[in-house]
């Protein structure tokens, strides 16, 4: 029996949705809803896995825990920026992944 190396999904949204006018493809519309969908429970998950970390770093850490573990807040408080089911009723284009804004000079 022959296993393959790696699964490979396709994390891309449609190429064919356009935003503008996003009723024109209804099949389109939903895969488009389908990857906004997917990309957020990724997020959910990546921030319940450094929140286990967290846990345990503050267990393993004792008092020492804000020096040792100040990583891991800093990531997990990165991850949950912005994240979950609460925030579908910001714009469209927020819905996208966190852009770094770089301040004007």
């Amino acid at each position: 029996m022959v296993r393959k190396a790696k699964v490979e999904f396709d994390e891309s949204p449609p190429d064919d949705f356009d935003p503008k006018n996003p009723y024109g493809d209804p099949v389109a519309m939903l895969e488009y809803r389908e990857h906004l969908v997917r990309e957020k429970w990724i997020q959910i998950e990546t921030a319940k896995i450094i929140r286990d970390r967290l846990r345990w770093c503050y267990r393993i850490e004792g008092v020492n825990h804000h020096q040792k573990c100040r990583h891991l807040v800093d990531q997990y408080l990165e991850a949950t920026r912005g994240v979950g089911w609460g925030k579908d009723a910001r714009p469209p284009e927020l819905h996208d992944p966190k852009k770094v804004v770089e301040a004007d000079e």
